[in-house]
């Protein structure tokens, strides 16, 4: 995974956001509500697109973003998890870091954020977990965004299980991070909606679908709409 983000140093990346929009992705984002195993369906639905497609191009990314871009910006990994943790600077901090030479400003490292997500997403072969994911990539055409969720309660017990919580601190924390990731959506738009929902291809209710049939579902999903696509595209280029 190193040697992948290594792959994405400036030059590249700028090769890359370059390129003729046409050949961008395949790429699938997943959001989530806090508490839907994101992570454990995305690792799922990599390993069986692998299978269905005989290759080993896919792969799955979250926090490991963070350590690309604070590498980039030679910078602390705390600094980029603030950001994403909803964390701005003050007026004051900015001008406190000036002064002692370790200014870095929001806007530079919600740039680096948006290309290093965006440069991911267009190489493709990628499922991407949060961090802005949705919107950052809405314009790829070859793109499936999916959304997890789940009632209230079920994630709190999911939580709870998972790390070691009381049940009020469990609320809490899903209650926090819940509306921090709808910020984060909302902060990658180009102008802010009322609604999300229209951001995504499909929601799958957790409740409903356990990790490996929600994986085998978004495969499908992926199959009927970005793979068919990409198919026909290259049938109609062998006519010309």
């Amino acid at each position: 995974m190193e040697k992948f983000f290594d792959y994405f140093d400036e030059r590249y990346r700028k090769s890359v956001l370059k390129a003729p929009s046409e050949n961008d992705g395949p790429v699938i984002t997943i959001s989530r509500l806090t508490g839907c195993d994101a992570r454990e369906v995305a690792s799922k639905v990599v390993e069986k697109l692998n299978e269905k497609f005989g290759t080993e191009k896919w792969r799955w990314v979250d926090k490991d973003i963070i350590y690309s871009i604070a590498k980039e910006l030679n910078i602390d990994t705390q600094r980029i998890e603030n950001y994403y943790e909803g964390f701005k600077l003050s007026d004051l901090s900015e001008m406190i870091m000036a002064f002692s030479g370790g200014f870095v400003s929001d806007l530079r490292v919600k740039k680096a954020i948006r290309d290093v997500v965006l440069s991911i997403c267009k190489e493709g072969y990628i499922v991407i977990v949060g961090r802005g994911g949705v919107s950052i990539a809405r314009d790829i055409k070859d793109a499936l965004h999916v959304r997890l969720i789940a009632p209230f309660y079920w994630r709190v017990n999911n939580i709870m299980r998972k790390k070691n919580m009381g049940i009020e601190e469990a609320e809490k924390f899903i209650v926090e991070t819940d509306e921090k990731r709808a910020d984060l959506i909302q902060t990658f738009l180009d102008k802010k909606i009322k609604n999300t929902d229209s951001l995504f291809d499909v929601t799958l209710n957790r409740l409903s679908f356990g990790i490996d049939d929600s994986a085998s579902l978004i495969t499908t999903m992926y199959e009927k709409k970005v793979h068919k696509q990409i198919t026909e595209r290259l049938k109609q280029r062998s006519f010309i």
